[in-house]
């Protein structure tokens, strides 16, 4: 008998493990970590905020793939129940973006969405 999937609430694709192993890299720092926030503002009431860290605190959750590490606080965590963080290469630029289920509108960027 096998035992369940287990759940992690926040997902993350193989480009963006393939990225943050990149920058962590290039750094020279394999403690090198991506963190994802969630904050109020941008032009749809909240919005997501990356940047590269080495340090938590207790308040956070790590999620690891393939020895990528995604932090990410518990009160954004809230928010991004089944989100998945790609990293994606387009003619307007290379960037980290989330796929949120819980939002219900987002605006024409990306970076900012609503909750009902």
């Amino acid at each position: 008998m096998t035992g369940s999937p287990v759940f992690s609430p926040v997902t993350m694709t193989m480009s963006a493990v393939r990225r943050i192993l990149a920058l962590s890299k290039a750094e020279g720092n394999p403690a090198l970590m991506l963190r994802l926030s969630v904050s109020g503002g941008g032009c749809s009431g909240f919005q997501y905020e990356f940047s590269l860290e080495t340090l938590t605190t207790s308040a956070d959750q790590i999620f690891e793939k393939h020895g990528a590490r995604l932090v990410v606080d518990d009160v954004s965590l809230s928010l991004l129940q089944g989100a998945r963080v790609d990293y994606v290469e387009e003619l307007m630029g290379a960037m980290f973006v989330v796929q949120n289920p819980n939002a219900t509108s987002s605006c024409s960027c990306g970076n900012s969405f609503s909750l009902d």
